[in-house]
């Protein structure tokens, strides 16, 4: 679909063209479907979120100030819609339940956060690592990393300034690789035998 098209089918649907609405969901809904499993962790998180991104991008489009892509708006509500869900459902349940909820969902291990970090055997490393993370980096990691979102994008997104988008950016990555060293340095402590300490004791110092 070209840019034009686009213009025209948004154009037709604020007039009340339900099926050039309809267009523009089968045009972007696989993108924002697959984006939002990164998100959200969660397969079945991510179709709840984008079905309700669309209706609300459906009821809000006068909203839609045309200076910017469309999806871009698009994935900023859907965005701001999967935030929203996952501090509601952080309220509720402890971090660890929450581990359990995401379980193996994440796909799509080629997105890389560090290409030299992450290998097949550290996905869950990685998302556990994510899971610790403030709101703020995880969202910006997120964008940046998994959907290669631009500078821009980012910033129109979060709204924020380019230059806080690229510090909060180094933050992130930099809090990212402190956190994955801490859970790397707690799985290797909890390998050590407990037995390991007394193993070498002089039995002439018992008699």
């Amino acid at each position: 679909m070209t840019e034009s098209d686009e213009v025209e089918l948004i154009r037709r649907a604020l007039a009340g063209d339900e099926p050039a609405f309809e267009s523009l969901v089968v045009e972007h809904q696989d993108r924002l479907y697959s984006a939002m499993i990164q998100v959200t962790g969660s397969v079945h998180d991510a179709e709840e979120v984008t079905q309700e991104a669309f209706i609300r991008a459906f009821l809000k489009l006068d909203t839609f100030q045309q200076n910017s892509q469309f999806f871009t708006w698009l994935y900023r509500v859907a965005f701001n819609i999967a935030l929203s869900r996952k501090r509601r459902k952080r309220a509720k349940i402890s971090l660890d339940q929450q581990r359990e909820d995401i379980g193996n969902d994440v796909i799509d291990h080629g997105e890389a956060v560090d290409a030299g970090m992450i290998r097949q055997d550290q996905v869950s490393l990685v998302q556990n690592a994510m899971d610790q993370l403030s709101e703020q980096h995880r969202a910006i990691l997120v964008l940046r990393e998994m959907n290669e979102a631009s500078y821009e994008e980012i910033s129109e997104i979060l709204e924020l300034s380019i230059g806080t988008v690229r510090s909060r950016l180094n933050r992130a990555r930099k809090q990212l690789r402190i956190t994955i060293e801490e859970l790397q340095t707690e799985d290797a402590t909890a390998e050590i035998p407990s037995g390991g300490a007394t193993a070498n004791r002089n039995p002439a110092a018992e008699n």
